[in-house]
């Protein structure tokens, strides 16, 4: 019995020592090791397309959800205040809403207008007829107020969208040049098949699998950058929804109060 015993302990034992030899050469790291240069640069620019759109992405959410939480704040100070003066108090604190650069661009006419009907007509002499001063500030186009608000919305939503462009750009371009590694590897592939003149798997293999290593990086930069975009369109409309509903709000209590 222990002379049939022992060898069949060695045999169990040296196969698991030979298992990691026979893997080892199939590796994704022994692979890149094995890469052509332009293969590994390829790999290195999907790399960094990766990096810099998982920053924008880190940056841009931290960013959005800053955004909403001081629009929040900010309509509540809005609503509940019962003059401009009070809301405009609080705007530094809230800066990062894109509602506080409607308010103040839109307070801002709001404010040259008033102080230009209370102002008295200057010209080359004393009027015959003076006009008497009310003693109600009335605004005189409501239309340009409206034109100052559309503009800030155009700002707000341009800085909304910094750096957001850039995440459509990975999603499109990542995939082709992960292809064009596939393309290059694979083409390598056939010149060894050509040189060896052998079709065996043990041959082709190898170079074949480096191929789509490419293809599955361009992957892995890509469907995180769309995803991202898609998720930072929908905030943006939700936001450009919230800046509308404000301007209008706005538009309605300068036309109720000063007109």
């Amino acid at each position: 019995m222990l002379t049939l015993g022992t060898p069949l302990v060695a045999l169990l034992l040296q196969a698991p020592a030979g298992a990691p030899s026979e893997s080892s050469g199939t590796g994704i790291i022994n692979l890149i090791s094995r890469a052509t240069p332009l293969s590994i640069a390829i790999l290195a620019a999907l790399g960094l397309l990766s990096i810099w759109s998982w920053g924008i992405f880190l940056y841009k959410w931290w960013t959005f959800r800053r955004a909403a939480r001081h629009s929040a704040q900010f309509l509540e100070v809005f609503r509940r205040s019962n003059k401009f003066s009070e809301v405009q108090a609080v705007c530094r604190s809230l800066g990062d809403s894109p509602l506080v650069g409607l308010f103040q661009t839109g307070y801002a006419e709001l404010t040259a207008q008033l102080r230009q009907s209370q102002s008295p007509d200057v010209g080359n002499g004393p009027a015959p007829n003076p006009r008497p001063v009310s003693g109600r500030p009335t605004l005189k186009s409501l239309a340009a107020v409206d034109r100052a608000l559309l503009r800030a919305a155009t700002v707000e939503i341009n800085k909304l969208e910094k750096r957001v462009p850039f995440l459509a750009t990975v999603a499109s371009v990542a995939p082709f040049i992960g292809l064009f590694g596939t393309v290059v590897g694979i083409t390598i592939a056939f010149q060894r098949i050509g040189t060896t003149g052998s079709t065996n798997l043990a041959v082709v293999g190898p170079s074949i699998s480096e191929a789509l290593i490419a293809t599955a990086a361009g992957l892995f930069a890509a469907i995180p950058a769309v995803l991202a975009y898609n998720h930072f369109s929908t905030r943006m409309k939700i936001f450009a929804a919230e800046m509308d509903d404000f301007s209008l709000e706005f538009l309605n209590i300068a036309e109720r109060n000063f007109t």
